[in-house]
């Protein structure tokens, strides 16, 4: 919810700010080893400072500087967001919304497209993606696997490793000679930017997947262990995950806190696992990102960041709310790093479950309250001093407090979540949180009445028998303010109240002259302190007020550059007079100009394919049996990991011949199509994965054509066959998955078994820019037909919609300028729509990058991002489609359209992405 020009009119008062100096706390070991560490301030905001920093844990948390510290982990794979500039963006959007970390997937392949040949530039580039976390005030997580997970081709395993001795995840010394050369250049890098030594903010270095080694697998556990001997002699010297455990290789160390790595999205999750006494959280799937090229893993072809709660246009989302509040609070309130369980607690109504918890330092008790059935819940908590009913939703939880200091006072219970508790100045402000339409009740434990002011009409409040009791419904006019003054403390207190819409415009900001807190905007990037004036930079979607509470001597504020006039509210805020107008409509161009051209070549017998790969091996490293007659036929042995093959068989004589037998092998939605001597024999798809096959990451068939009798002839006859293998198997329970056969198999023939002499042929070399996972081998990507500079003038024009009945490949092109102001952030997409009846799919290219695949007939319709720096949003752009179509039905494309995603006035500067619009072609 934005503020409303009501809410900003009504605030007036004349509370000042003050000044708000950041504490200090915590301890260090002393000589006689490690002592307890107390609860305190959390560590600053972490810089490369170039310091020496002390980085360990307890049982309770990790410790840094003698500090605690409650780890909140967003997943941020930017081997998905192929924009650099745009990694600042998303990690200011990370943090801004309570998380302190992320975790960095760093994926083999993405790096390597060859054995021993690793490249991190460009939107490869670690070096550069590490420093912008530093700058932005995050700890990294540093994930090098080298196994990653399903959700990325093989596990993140190169294609390469595929046809090599060895078998990953094992200590196999052919393995573990690659693995050690891949983490080697890796930690090669993470060494620079270790938080011990000051050089950036990795705190912590996670080795595989987190999954276990049983004592029944002695490889799999020698492995996991030569992985942390690795990453030590590479001089990591930060916390290591193994396992889902943090090690410091100590025998004998300390008892390590609780970690959850695949935290979820939504509070009952989280605020379970904080009633386990687990305090470092990782969340892998906050930002999913684009699944661009063919870097997705076998969980399908489809965008794997569309439902992440910061969705893949970088939009937020109303999923972001409860990590939001979970980061705030953690960050805010230092009880929450050092808790015990405490005596049991029973709900009057034992649909709710209660977990009590205590700080042994504070006294403050914490009350996980969880309600797992369908139905609203309100019931009296006996024995929390909690003397109210409390209400929990169904199949949600509630963090509650009693005894927790808000800064100078103390609260005796409140039946909302707290969102925050902070100093602005000489007041302190504590945010309290819940689902619209819920009321939020407030106990403040006041000896002496204090003074109250309301600066929205919908809280109300009562002193008795010195308590100061608040009540305020929750989603009703915005956030609610009550000011809080004198009584036992000299020092304001502000409560703010807020449902989960608007405390999605809450912004807290630490600096160094102390910590303050934004209203209003869309997104709070930075703030920065210069004299008497707060110059604040940030995102604005829709019209709004902005409302800073500030440290002392803030009496000028500017948005984005701009100077704005305030005046001082009520609640001791600086208050903007009007409002900061919201971003104004992008107009975006449609899609014109197309031309066409046929795009299989390699199906005619007359095709040149002399420069191609003869397969005639005998024997592979695959986990698929090579048939007993061969040849190995299988790509990834001649060289082509990623994207469409080609194959071509030449037959002395098909006389007899009736049928010609296809096997082969792919991951989820594969696709053969054969040819003889150019006339189409048809096509065959593997099944649409479903429930009980939706976790197969390899997919096996054998398609049988029948030969037309016209062509049992003697003579020379050619086979031509073309494969989408899509992904390799990246299962996690089967340590060889990766190693399945893609593309070929076998092929064998009715009627008789003619002399087949095999030619292969995939994607060519990739470009220095776009890496080894753009490209695969259709003519036109090996022609360059999909870059900008590619000339088509001599394609046919048409119009879309395009139909056509035909097997085979046909590329449409076209170019469009866009002219984007330059201080809006748009987002854009590209939708493809279509009568889902007809059979065909799509890969996207736009200016050379491969966005992606469509599949016309799996639905509706898909919008693809397109990213800002691949995307010229001031420029000229060249979108390509390729489209294969087995001939059955009409095939498209359909209706192709840009669509604006989100806008926002504000942003981080975009550079264009680099590019070398060269690719050589690997024969016609």
């Amino acid at each position: 919810m934005e503020l409303s020009r009501r809410t900003f009119t009504a605030l007036a008062g004349t509370a000042a700010l003050g000044l708000a100096l950041a504490g200090s706390g915590g301890a260090a070991p002393g000589a006689g080893g490690p002592r307890v560490v107390p609860t305190g301030p959390p560590p600053p905001v972490p810089r490369a400072d170039g310091r020496r920093h002390r980085v360990g844990f307890d049982r309770y948390s990790l410790l840094v500087d003698g500090r605690r510290l409650v780890l909140w982990s967003a997943g941020l794979p930017f081997h998905r967001l192929p924009g650099p500039s745009l990694w600042r963006d998303v990690l200011q959007k990370l943090r801004a919304h309570g998380h302190n970390a992320v975790s960095v997937p760093v994926p083999w392949n993405h790096h390597s497209p060859a054995p021993g040949t690793y490249d991190f530039t460009g939107v490869r580039d670690l070096n550069r993606f590490l420093d912008t976390a530093a700058e932005e005030g995050l700890y990294v997580v540093l994930r090098p696997g080298p196994y990653l997970g399903p959700d990325v081709d093989a596990g993140g395993l190169p294609g390469w490793l595929t046809a090599v001795a060895g078998t990953a995840r094992t200590d196999d010394p052919e393995y573990l000679r690659h693995a050690d050369e891949w983490l080697g250049a890796v930690n090669a890098i993470a060494v620079r930017h270790l938080y011990t030594a000051g050089g950036g903010t990795v705190l912590l270095y996670r080795i595989g997947d987190g999954s276990t080694a049983p004592a029944t697998d002695p490889a799999g556990r020698a492995h996991l262990a030569h992985l942390y001997a690795k990453a030590r002699a590479d001089r990591i010297d930060v916390p290591v995950l193994r396992a889902g455990v943090l090690s410091d290789g100590r025998e004998g160390g300390p008892r390590a806190p609780g970690v959850r790595l695949g935290a979820g999205h939504d509070r009952t999750g989280h605020l379970s696992d904080l009633a386990r006494g687990i305090t470092a959280h990782d969340v892998p799937t906050v930002f999913g990102g684009t699944a661009w090229g063919w870097l997705p893993g076998t969980g399908g072809p489809g965008p794997q960041g569309s439902s992440a709660p910061l969705d893949e246009a970088r939009r937020p989302t109303p999923e972001l709310a409860p990590l939001q509040q979970f980061g705030h609070l953690v960050r805010t309130v230092p009880d929450l790093a050092r808790l015990d369980r405490a005596d049991r607690v029973r709900a009057a109504d034992r649909r709710l479950t209660v977990e009590h918890l205590a700080n042994p330092d504070t006294g403050t008790q914490v009350y996980v309250v969880r309600n797992d059935s369908g139905e609203r819940v309100r019931s009296m908590l006996p024995g929390t001093g909690v003397e109210v009913p409390v209400t929990v939703a169904p199949h949600d939880v509630k963090l509650l407090f009693t005894g927790l200091a808000l800064g100078r006072r103390k609260l005796a219970y409140t039946t909302a979540q707290p969102l925050l508790s902070m100093t602005a100045g000489r007041q302190d402000v504590a945010v309290f949180v819940g689902r619209a339409g819920e009321t939020a009740q407030v106990v403040l434990d006041c000896e002496t009445q204090p003074e109250v002011f309301r600066a929205d009409v919908e809280p109300a409040w009562t002193y008795d028998r010195g308590r100061l009791n608040v009540v305020a419904p929750l989603g009703e006019g915005g956030l609610g303010r009550v000011f809080v003054d004198k009584g036992d403390s000299d020092v304001p207190l502000v409560l703010l109240f807020a449902d989960d819409a608007t405390a999605l415009r809450l912004w807290p900001y630490e600096t160094p002259s102390g910590s303050l807190l934004v209203y209003g905007p869309a997104m709070l990037r930075s703030a920065t302190l210069r004299g008497s004036t707060v110059h604040l930079v940030g995102d604005v979607v829709g019209e709004t007020g902005v409302e800073v509470w500030g440290p002392r001597g803030i009496t000028d504020v500017t948005w984005n550059g701009h100077p704005v006039r305030t005046y001082v509210g009520r609640a001791g805020s600086l208050v903007m007079e009007g409002m900061v107008p919201d971003a104004p409509d992008v107009p975006l161009p449609e899609l014109g100009g197309w031309r066409r051209r046929s795009g299989n070549p390699e199906s005619r017998p007359d095709f040149d394919d002399s420069a191609w790969t003869v397969a005639d091996r005998t024997a592979s490293r695959s986990s698929t049996p090579v048939p007993g007659d061969g040849p190995v036929l299988f790509a990834d042995d001649y060289g082509f990991h990623y994207g469409d093959v080609w194959y071509r068989g030449r037959l002395t004589d098909t006389r007899g011949i009736t049928s010609v037998s296809l096997s082969y092998s792919t991951g989820p939605h594969g696709l053969l199509m054969a040819w003889l001597d150019g006339r189409p024999l048809g096509t065959h798809r593997m099944p649409a994965p479903d429930g009980d096959t939706a976790d197969r990451g390899t997919w096996t068939a054998t398609a049988t054509f029948t030969v037309p009798a016209e062509l049992r002839e003697p003579g020379r006859h050619v086979l031509s066959v073309l494969v989408r293998p899509m992904q390799h198997d990246g299962d996690e329970r089967t340590r060889d998955a990766y190693k399945a056969a893609r593309g070929l198999t076998a092929a064998a023939f009715g009627g008789g078994a003619p002399d087949v002499e095999w030619r292969i042929q995939g994607a060519a070399a990739p470009d220095r820019a776009r890496g080894p996972l753009n490209n695969g081998g259709l003519h036109g990507e090996r022609e360059g037909w999909h870059l900008p500079g590619h000339d088509d003038r001599d394609w046919r024009p048409v119009d879309l919609p395009h139909g056509e009945r035909r097997q085979g490949v046909a590329w449409y092109r076209t170019g469009f300028r866009l002219d984007v102001d330059p201080e809006l952030d748009a987002s854009v997409g590209l939708v493809l729509e279509d009568d889902p009846e007809r059979a065909y799919r799509v890969q996207v290219f736009l200016n050379g990058w491969n966005m992606g695949q469509y599949l016309n007939d799996a639905g509706t319709g898909r919008t693809f991002v397109l990213p800002n720096g691949i995307l010229r949003t001031r420029g000229a752009n060249t979108l390509a489609l390729a489209v294969l179509s087995d001939g059955t039905t009409p095939a498209g494309p359909g209706t192709v359209r840009l669509k604006l995603l989100g806008a926002a006035r504000g942003g981080v500067p975009v550079e264009p992405v680099e590019t070398r619009d060269a690719v050589d072609p690997a024969g016609s």
